[in-house]
């Protein structure tokens, strides 16, 4: 028996990975969070047993997981993006070395790659910025000392920014004396979902912009020069004299 941790991706049903959408079609037992994952991405599976975790706290979580064990039943636990990131998986996982029930961890599409796909985007250009920094702002769980996002963004690298949106102001004040009035953001709702919308500025617009969507929830800010720049170097991999191992 294994409970598999799986990520489903940013919405799009189509995003999860092959190996994601066969654990969940043949797990006897299905642990989703019904709250992120849309149901589509469950669709052709036979399980025994489905639950939605959004209606659950942890301790509900680890009796399914532990009455699975005991009838030897894998789980299918899928939770939305990339479970490593922001998945609240690592509780989960503490208890199951504590049980000694074995799992392992599917990767999946984090909803940075789904919002750079959507803006079309390279977020790690040559010259402009070659550090992608994933990160949330601080309500509810405090940030650790040096995270605060004013420390973060003294480096001036990408930065993806999760369950912010409601707090767009202060985190505009935190980035503005870093990355400049001018600096493109973005704000992308539930990217890849049916109902996705965006908007692309500057930290000195973006509010307004934000504030005319009514974007409220579910939504990831990027902020960096790699949204806006058409000046940068060609990488050296495709440069024509370059030498590497498959093209000498």
């Amino acid at each position: 028996m294994t409970v598999y941790f799986i990520g489903a991706g940013p919405g799009d049903p189509e995003l999860i990975t092959v190996k994601g959408q066969r654990l969940i079609r043949s797990c006897p037992v299905i642990i989703y969070a019904g709250s992120l994952v849309p149901a589509a991405v469950l669709e052709g599976h036979r399980a025994e047993q489905v639950v939605n975790s959004a209606e659950l706290h942890l301790e509900q979580i680890v009796e399914l997981i532990k009455t699975a064990h005991a009838n030897g039943q894998d789980v299918a636990r899928v939770h939305s993006g990339d479970p490593s990131l922001y998945g609240a998986i690592g509780e989960q996982i503490r208890y199951l070395r504590e049980l000694d029930i074995p799992f392992e961890i599917i990767p999946g599409v984090t909803a940075t790659a789904a919002c750079a796909a959507l803006l079309g985007a390279e977020l790690t250009l040559p010259d402009v910025s070659q550090s992608v920094i994933l990160t949330r702002y601080a309500d509810k769980t405090a940030m650790p000392a040096g995270e605060e996002l004013g420390s973060l963004a003294q480096h001036g690298a990408t930065m993806a920014i999760h369950l912010g949106v409601n707090h767009l102001e202060k985190i505009l004040a935190q980035l503005l004396p870093h990355y400049g009035a001018d600096c493109p953001i973005a704000v992308i709702h539930r990217a890849t979902w049916p109902d996705q919308d965006w908007v692309v500025g500057t930290l000195a617009d973006i509010a307004q912009k934000v504030q005319a969507k009514g974007f409220r929830r579910t939504a990831l800010i990027l902020v960096g020069r790699v949204l806006g720049s058409d000046h940068f170097s060609e990488s050296s991999l495709y440069r024509a004299g370059h030498a590497h191992l498959y093209r000498p």
